[in-house]
């Protein structure tokens, strides 16, 4: 590809779609339109007023739980994933219906809700962080954005950046917010993130312009949107149908349970068991983010284009199994650390299945193969902080047992807890379970089919008779698989 075509894409996926990309849909070429740039300051400002939030956060819920932290911290998180992926199809769907600015507006301004409520009242904080999960989707809603103003084959590149500009927002925010709270109080740091909030709410009120047509929408508000659209186990069944997509979501299950149980504790297990500092945690998060960011670009196009889809997924997985083990069975920092720069590198799994699915699912079943995969995900993510949380409960991992003292002596139990569980044989027992299940998902990818696609040349009888019947169940029941196409168009990736 020359440097010219180059520039034109990427100029492309920056300020939008191209003019007849917009005639086609039904748009105005007149009137301002939506880009990516909207997109990405939208998930930047959220995300970075939650990452202000990170060193506050793990004090208000050790003082608020200080008995079963871990168990606490994994139901809170449990319910809100598992509401989140409940509620994802029918938000979706409706915004088909009503466009994509209205569910911003309402997603954000959910999410961000409890953010003032932390040194207010920290029981309803975490109450409204669990129900927060039925409009905790921005991602869905911002992808979906996305997809309204690229064309299919800029789409990848654009929501790699929407998934850079999330990574980078949590670079730096950990750090900033754990530098404030030292310079003036995390009361301090707990406003500025709510006056973030507010600015993100702001900037989509008044500056994003709705991405969807009017040519593409039902031809009245009141048309009706089928139960089938907005079952969020729909496309769990569609596993049946089709051999191939059931290896690729056992594989997703198996690795995204304790990655999506890992990312809802670690940050607490450095503080309150390994004992990392406010600035520690803050520093370990931004190497990881930024290490994360290179794996995702750089270092993954040169496995897809050297190993290719399958090597890249199993070359991710051994990476996480690397992680996980670090984590649960490393007692000093420095494995801490390393396990860090392994995590890194372990993020590439998902993107990489994804890919697998893109490239060898026909043109229109795309968004139906895209859309089973991402509803496992989405169960992940209500299951794995719970099951971590319970992990940590079962094998007596507390930071204290006593409720009737001041902080201070909360905190000389809790370094002398931290110190018992460091010189276990298993710290972090929930992260050892989870090697296991990585090991498990491994040894299922390595039985993916290499290519699978009958269009290659050199493929085997048996890739082909698997390929006809990954078309056949896909095909096989065209009601079912509509509704899913129009709900994966939200959650692709």
């Amino acid at each position: 590809m020359s440097g010219r075509t180059k520039k034109r894409i990427v100029g492309k996926i920056s300020w939008g779609p191209r003019k007849s990309h917009l005639k086609e849909n039904g748009a105005s070429s007149n009137k301002m339109h939506p880009s990516v740039y909207h997109a990405l300051v939208v998930i930047f400002l959220e995300f970075f007023a939650w990452g202000l939030l990170t060193a506050p956060m793990i004090d208000v819920l050790n003082e608020t739980f200080p008995n079963h932290t871990f168990l606490m911290n994994g139901l809170i998180q449990g319910v809100k994933g598992m509401l989140s992926f409940l509620a994802a199809p029918l938000i979706g769907a409706l915004s088909d219906v009503w466009g994509r600015k209205p569910f911003l507006l309402l997603t954000v301004s959910f999410t961000c809700a409890p953010i003032p409520l932390m040194k207010l009242s920290p029981m309803w904080y975490f109450t409204m962080i669990s129900l927060s999960g039925i409009f905790a989707v921005t991602f869905s809603v911002v992808f979906a954005y996305v997809a309204d103003i690229t064309t299919e084959e800029d789409r990848s590149q654009a929501y790699g950046l929407v998934s850079a500009t999330f990574a980078a927002s949590l670079v730096t925010s950990p750090a900033i917010g754990a530098y404030l709270g030292h310079m003036y109080s995390d009361n301090f740091v707990v406003w500025l993130a709510t006056a973030i909030a507010v600015l993100d709410i702001l900037f989509i009120l008044v500056f994003i312009p709705e991405s969807l047509p009017e040519k593409v929408r039902p031809s009245s508000w009141g048309s009706p949107i089928s139960w089938e659209k907005v079952d969020p186990f729909s496309s769990l069944r569609k596993m049946s149908h089709d051999y191939l997509i059931l290896l690729l979501c056992i594989t997703v299950f198996l690795s995204y349970l304790p990655e999506a149980g890992e990312y809802s504790c670690f940050f607490v297990y450095l503080r309150l068991i390994m004992l990392f500092t406010e600035e520690e945690v803050a520093v370990f998060i931004a190497v990881v983010g930024v290490l994360s960011v290179i794996a995702q670009t750089v270092i993954l196009a040169l496995l897809m284009k050297y190993l290719g889809h399958k090597k890249s997924i199993v070359f991710g997985l051994l990476f996480e199994t690397v992680q996980l083990a670090c984590f649960g069975f490393g007692s000093q920092d420095w494995i801490m650390w390393t396990g860090g720069a392994v995590a890194a590198m372990s993020s590439i799994t998902y993107p990489a299945i994804s890919a697998f699915v893109s490239a060898h699912a026909e043109a229109d079943q795309q968004g139906v193969a895209q859309g089973v995969v991402t509803g496992i995900r989405g169960l992940c993510n209500g299951l794995g902080p719970a099951l971590f949380g319970f992990i940590f409960y079962l094998f007596h991992v507390d930071l204290n047992e006593t409720t009737n003292v001041d902080t201070s002596k909360v905190k000389t139990l809790n370094a002398s807890a931290s110190h018992t569980h460091k010189d276990s044989i298993i710290p972090g027992p929930p992260f050892a379970f989870g090697t296991v299940l990585v090991i498990i998902a491994m040894l299922v990818a390595i039985n993916i089919p290499d290519s699978p696609h009958p269009k290659k040349t050199g493929v085997s009888k048996a890739a082909l008779q698997l390929h006809q019947s990954i078309e056949q169940g896909l095909r096989s029941d065209k009601e079912d698989v509509q509704p899913l196409m129009a709900v994966s168009e939200e959650e692709v990736l």
